[in-house]
């Protein structure tokens, strides 16, 4: 047996972890081991859509595991059959492939790419075109095209094949496209890099531009996805539709599952033995997934989270009003929200995690909350309450 350096941790220390133990949750609230409630804002960074240990959930995830828990992809199965076809009938796709993770999603939006592109006689256009300030995973390739150094520091060399310009820059895209670019792949509102919203108008000039160069349009919504922002996809606000998307984090509610969805055009060279996965697609997450976007498509769930996302910008544009020296921009749509703040955004979270409220931060020193889709009105002023005091205690 390995002997344990005093000071290395038995868990890989690449998280700052804050000193707080979870051990059961229910709804929006999630309890510590000392039976401490806190507020969660965060459930998960959007992955618990319907809350902590939702009863539905539970049931269809219990029922399942007394059934089948894997009988590999080598053989057919009606259940992932049944949950593509839901997909495709409520989306743009044709076609789709059930993964573990959103960044396994991400990267075969990747690989559809450069196999159409391939297929089509231009195996040259492999590059794809990101913007500042994405995230998009862990892997090599997601930090190679997220490009922070904060992500890639000592990880290099970088995978080549992803090239980067600003957010809302046409020009720069255009200026970007060269005989080697064969996709644009962007998160239609960015999270981790501050929350910030493509406009529609934003999001149909990229779609002119792919249409005009020959290029495939790839779309993120692993965040912003499954109803976080009152429409299923947050792309629909727009009404431009992508090529290719990866969809993960709401669609299991803490079950990991995630998706590449495709147009037929798209996935022409994705044919038996270009790709493939061990669990993906496995009976436990496929039951809940099944599940969860019953519930999504429950009549008037997804105009009930638009109406509590303007609850819920209304309240923190009074906080930015109000506490003009901490908080000093409200960003989002939905229940995807922002506030960016004057100090640093860590003391914010902090103090506010101090206060039993959990929030994530973001970059460009935002904090972001990513409640559970049930959230009550109750819960939303009990979360502004909890913000203006935070707020009261930075002024003094």
């Amino acid at each position: 047996m390995a002997e344990q350096s005093a000071t290395v941790p038995p868990v890989f220390p690449v998280y700052a972890r804050q000193d707080v133990f979870f051990e059961r949750g229910e709804g929006c609230n999630i309890y510590d081991d000392k039976g401490q409630r806190y507020l969660d804002m965060v459930a998960g960074i959007a992955v618990c859509a319907f809350g902590h240990a939702h009863p539905k959930l539970v049931e269809s995830l219990h029922k399942q595991a007394q059934k089948l828990w894997i009988a590999s992809n080598y053989y057919k199965s009606h259940a992932m059959e049944k949950l593509a076809q839901r997909f495709v009938d409520a989306t743009f796709a044709d076609s789709v492939f059930f993964q573990n993770s959103g960044v396994e999603a991400w990267e075969l939006c990747i690989k559809v790419a450069r196999k159409y592109q391939s297929s089509v006689g231009q195996p040259q256009r492999y590059r794809v075109i990101t913007f500042q300030g994405c995230f998009h995973g862990r892997t090599l390739a997601a930090i190679a095209a997220a490009k922070s150094e904060k992500m890639s520091k000592g990880f290099g060399p970088m995978t080549d094949g992803f090239d980067q310009v600003a957010w809302n820059n046409l020009n720069e895209l255009r200026a970007a496209i060269t005989p080697e670019t064969g996709a644009i792949m962007l998160e239609p509102i960015i999270g981790e890099g501050g929350v910030r919203v493509a406009s529609p108008e934003f999001l149909r000039e990229i779609r002119k531009i792919c249409d005009e160069f020959g290029l495939l349009l790839l779309f993120d919504e692993i965040q912003c996805g499954m109803g976080r922002t009152g429409k299923l996809f947050a792309h629909e606000w727009s009404g431009v539709t992508p090529d290719v998307m990866c969809i993960a984090k709401a669609m299991g509610n803490g079950f990991p599952i995630s998706a590449c969805l495709a147009t037929a055009k798209a996935m022409q060279g994705m044919t038996a033995g270009t790709h493939g996965t061990t669990y993906g697609g496995n009976p436990l997450g496929i039951a809940v997934a099944d599940t969860v976007l019953d519930m999504l498509l429950a009549p008037g769930l997804l105009a009930e989270v638009e109406r509590k996302g303007k609850y819920l910008a209304k309240g923190f544009d009074e906080l930015v009003r109000k506490h003009p020296k901490v908080f000093t921009e409200r960003r989002g749509v939905g229940l995807m929200q922002g506030l960016k703040c004057a100090p640093p955004n860590m003391e914010i979270t902090n103090m506010l995690r101090d206060e039993k409220m959990l929030v994530a931060y973001a970059g460009d020193n935002l904090i972001r909350l990513l409640p559970p889709l049930i959230i009550t009105e109750k819960e939303i002023d009990e979360a502004i309450d909890i913000l203006d005091r935070v707020a009261r205690k930075v002024t003094g």
